[in-house]
């Protein structure tokens, strides 16, 4: 129960990843705030938080929208008057190579990933700064480090969180704010699942471990990260992708 009695907000937390933090977070006794687009999703992670007693509030939110995400921190700043942990992991992708990328859907990429991100930390930072103390993971990808075909806009928001993440850190340590970068891998979830096999099977093969990883293993890391016992860690990026990029 590392993190007992903490409120922790997770965004994206409808499937996949995110879903298995929010999950991972109230197993480690946090209350959790489920950020999610899909309200049909979301609420579903909503109840399953409390099934596991903690408390739990949703938002149906477009991290992409400032306004929106400024609004339901306020909200859960009125109902629970604190927030401890921020998870940014919400995010989508559409695949294209670098002649076929459309500005729109470059532009819709990085305005969830990297956009998305940046709203919440600037919406949760004041708070964290007068507590002198906050907590917060955002999630990139082993793309952000080493690029990816056929995935120009989702390498380009996730590299970007790396920077934003490092930027972040340096501005917010004095006040004993923890920022910190996780990259997954090939992580089992709901879009990977649909993946073809034969291009599975290639990333695979070119990972230490021969498997695929499963969001568990992510959201213990990111649980790590989020507790105290990652006290001296700020700016760090850890990889959780199975050795697929040594």
């Amino acid at each position: 129960m590392r993190l007992r009695e903490k409120r922790a907000m997770v965004t994206g937390a409808g499937q996949g990843i995110g879903r298995s933090i929010a999950l991972k977070m109230a197993r480690e006794g946090a209350d959790v705030v489920i950020a999610e687009w899909n309200a049909e999703t979301g609420d579903q992670t909503k109840r399953e938080v409390e099934t596991l007693g903690r408390k739990a509030l949703f938002f149906a939110v477009d991290v992409a929208d400032q306004r929106q995400v400024r609004e339901m921190v306020a909200e859960v700043l009125k109902i629970w008057g604190r927030l401890d942990i921020l998870v940014n992991n919400a995010g989508f992708d559409r695949g294209a190579t670098l002649l076929k990328v459309k500005e729109e859907d470059w532009d819709a990429v990085l305005s969830v990933h990297l956009k998305g991100t940046l709203n919440c930390i600037q919406a949760v930072a004041s708070h964290m700064i007068e507590n002198r103390y906050g907590k917060i993971v955002n999630i990139s990808s082993i793309y952000g480090k080493s690029g990816g075909i056929a995935a120009i806009s989702y390498s380009a928001a996730k590299a970007g969180i790396i920077g934003l993440t490092k930027s972040v850190a340096r501005e917010l340590g004095r006040y004993q704010i923890n920022v910190n970068v996780v990259l997954p891998g090939l992580i089992l979830t709901p879009t990977i699942a649909k993946m073809a096999e034969k291009y599975r099977n290639m990333i695979i093969e070119r990972t230490a471990l021969g498997r695929i990883g499963q969001p568990e293993e992510v959201a213990n890391v990111v649980a790590f990260l989020a507790s105290d016992e990652a006290s001296f860690m700020t700016g760090a990026t850890v990889e959780v992708s199975g050795g697929s990029s040594m």
